[in-house]
């Protein structure tokens, strides 16, 4: 509807309109709710190389990671109570609040939840589940920080904390009831464009590794520096990892084309050079896209093993866990 028709409608007619958009709008998001359902039991995102329904929403629908992840957790909450399909297109649940329920609903539970959330705001249904849920204290803390540095990420950007919080890596399962309060979630946001705010809640033991290792490297790091710390940390564990998944080492011994491989373990060597090929990405390449994925890699036989398939590098590719499954499946290959 253009500006100009919109000057000439009466205000009556104008809150009419809006009304009707909105129900399409419900309308809208139910029947993208149902399809995304489908898609996911067919495995459709899996074909078209996007390694989770997550991937999918963010790149090929275009949706923002917020609301990629609200719908998929409602489409997996309707799967299992359809019920909230209609609920939502009438406007007795919002979005948000079936997010929140979905954790929670049982097929016990399930009508007199859903009556007590009717026509709640989000709000209302997080006090609703706080009562019938309730959480622990949160421990009090006391945090010194130096006068130069800037407010706490928690005063300075609470949307970005509550937007990082809320979004899991890649949304794969069922949602399950969560096990500790919303405030002690992990949150990785980006500050700007090489920066991170890193909040993490870590035991006793770890708390004492960390001083006994902030002790031992004053000489290096002389103001104890966490962040010096975690860097080099991380990079000895990334060497550690690397060195167990892809063999890799400082100086190879053979050459993976030199290798006579007669059965289904893969030499170092082949591990090393199949992963600097693939770049630690899955290669698997599907109609829209190639998938990229760095989590839960494997080395996949393209020509399969039980067929003939050679344990080598040209037969050899990095498949994240759900395309190895996926084109097992596809092949008939147990």
């Amino acid at each position: 509807m253009t500006t100009l028709l919109l000057e000439q409608i009466s205000d009556e007619a104008l809150l009419a309109e809006t009304t009707r958009v909105a129900a399409e709008e419900r309308r809208s998001t139910a029947d993208l709710l149902t399809l995304l359902i489908e898609v996911e039991r067919r495995g459709l995102h899996l074909a078209l190389g996007y390694t989770s329904l997550f991937v999918y929403c963010t790149r090929a629908l275009r949706l923002s990671e917020q609301a990629a992840y609200s719908r998929i957790t409602a489409a997996r909450a309707a799967r299992r109570f359809p019920v909230l399909l209609d609920l939502l297109t009438e406007g007795e649940l919002t979005l948000s609040s079936v997010g929140l329920l979905a954790p929670h609903l049982t097929d016990e539970n399930l009508e007199p939840l859903l009556e007590a959330a009717r026509r709640k705001s989000t709000r209302e249904v997080e006090r609703l589940l706080a009562c019938l849920h309730p959480q622990p204290d949160i421990a009090a803390s006391l945090r010194a920080v130096p006068a130069s540095r800037p407010a706490p990420i928690e005063t300075a950007a609470p949307v970005l904390l509550e937007l990082a919080a809320a979004l899991p890596p890649a949304a794969t399962n069922p949602p399950r009831p969560a096990a500790s309060p919303a405030a002690n979630r992990p949150v990785l946001a980006p500050l700007s464009h090489k920066s991170y705010f890193l909040k993490v809640t870590i035991g006793q033991e770890t708390h004492d590794k960390l001083q006994r290792v902030r002790a031992l490297l004053r000489h290096s790091v002389p103001d104890g520096d966490l962040a010096t710390i975690v860097d080099r940390a991380l990079t000895l564990l990334l060497k550690e990892a690397e060195r167990t998944k892809y063999a890799e080492t400082a100086r190879p011994s053979r050459s993976a084309r030199a290798l006579k491989i007669t059965g289904r373990h893969v030499p170092a060597a082949v591990k090393r050079a199949v992963s600097q090929r693939d770049g630690g990405s899955c290669a698997f390449i599907g109609s829209a896209e190639r998938c990229g994925e760095t989590a839960f890699l494997e080395f996949h036989h393209v020509v399969p093993f039980a067929e003939g398939g050679t344990t080598d590098l040209n037969n050899l590719e990095l498949r994240c866990r759900r395309h190895n499954a996926h084109e097992a499946a596809v092949h008939g290959v147990g």
